[in-house]
């Protein structure tokens, strides 16, 4: 008895809930101004959908429009700015068909081509060292140390180093990483892997920018350019026959190339970065582009600040992987493929006649000016 009462309640409510709601419809169309009949008549004017697609140009329905606009679609494919109720007046932009040839040039010729450039540069410093072999000393060690960099000098370029090998390494990551080391080891590593690395290259990015800044200041006045380079680039540095050493100063022809590299590339590297450090803040391509227009070059003269990011990604990997290629060569020159040229970034002192060899317009300048501290004209001093 208990439940057939239930089931008579239920019931009751049902048959009361049905003509409220329909109470309700009809005071809402006639709040509309119109009637039941009106607002049928008005339904029944519409044509029935068809899937027959457009006739005439008409879309079936009135549903999309009255026409189909081919203007208009190819307007919106092109990045039409629309309106939008919302801060981020970006937003009003239904397609951004930039995105597709950022996606195409960045998964196509800038991976491709940047592998070639890293492994290549690999390839041939291994075919350098099997060829030319390491580059000794001819006279053997002297004992007597001489100076050539000092404790700040070599923080600065430390700091430098290191932390513009993690970029690169993090920044390998984000290019290439899902297609080699996501198979390998798998989707959570890889996951909290790319993360990290993400994180690490923001926050390094700063103490490299602070290195180039300092090496600029330390550096700057010895990398100008001189009639010793024009000798040194003759004779190809001395690096591809034994016996030959031209003359140089501190810094050699191909010191300073690695030093305007890093300068100038560690700039606009900075603030491609930057750039997309901190997104749609700057308008840094539309004014280098306005720059560039100056000199008869037919660049864009607007630049969405959509196209911004795009332009600063790219141009931030393809500068990366060039001045990495040029990094590597460096350091094959300071580790393996010369010998004694790393203990001038690392304990700070070379040997004498590693410094006469390589550096022998240095040396004898240095000869020429008085120690502070003892009055002698000489800064050797004998290997311990």
């Amino acid at each position: 008895m208990v439940k057939e009462k239930g089931l008579t309640m239920s019931i009751a409510r049902l048959a009361l809930t049905v003509p409220a709601l329909a109470v309700m419809l009809l005071l809402a169309v006639a709040m509309q101004g119109g009637t039941l009949s009106e607002a049928w008549a008005q339904s029944a004017e519409q044509p029935p959908a068809s899937s027959e697609g457009p006739v005439g140009g008409a879309v079936p329905g009135n549903s999309l429009g009255t026409t189909s606009d081919a203007d208009q679609w190819r307007a919106i494919r092109g990045g039409l700015q629309g309106s939008v109720s919302i801060p981020d007046t970006k937003s009003g932009v239904l397609i951004q068909s930039g995105g597709e040839g950022w996606r195409s040039i960045r998964n196509g010729p800038l991976m491709t081509y940047g592998s070639w450039v890293l492994l290549g540069t690999i390839i041939l410093l291994a075919l350098f060292y099997l060829i030319r072999g390491r580059i000794r000393l001819e006279k053997g060690p002297s004992g007597i140390l001489i100076e050539r960099f000092g404790g700040l000098e070599r923080s600065v370029h430390w700091m430098t180093a290191v932390s513009f090998i993690l970029l690169a390494l993090t920044g390998i990551n984000i290019l290439w990483g899902r297609h080699v080391l996501l198979p390998v080891v798998g989707p959570e590593v890889f996951s909290a892997l790319t993360l990290g690395g993400k994180y690490a290259h923001n926050f390094l990015a700063f103490p490299f920018m602070l290195g180039v800044l300092l090496m600029f200041v330390l550096w700057v006045g010895q990398n100008i350019p001189n009639r010793h380079d024009l000798v040194w680039f003759a004779k190809g540095g001395g690096m591809f026959s034994k016996h030959s050493h031209p003359p140089a100063r501190k810094f050699n022809g191909g010191q300073k190339i690695i030093f305007w590299a890093v300068v100038l590339g560690g700039l606009s590297l900075s603030l491609s970065g930057i750039s997309l450090m901190f997104p749609f803040e700057f308008a840094l391509w539309q004014k280098t582009f306005a720059f560039l227009n100056i000199f008869g070059t037919d660049l864009p003269d607007s630049v969405s600040p959509i196209m911004e990011m795009q332009f600063s990604s790219l141009w931030h990997s393809i500068l990366a992987i060039v001045m990495f290629a040029v990094i590597l060569a460096h350091i094959y020159i300071g580790t393996l493929g010369m010998e004694g040229a790393f203990d001038a970034m690392g304990s700070g002192y070379v040997d004498e006649n590693w410094a006469r060899e390589h550096h022998n317009v240095w040396v004898e300048e240095l000869q020429q000016k008085p120690d502070r501290s003892s009055g002698n004209s000489s800064r050797a001093q004998p290997a311990e």
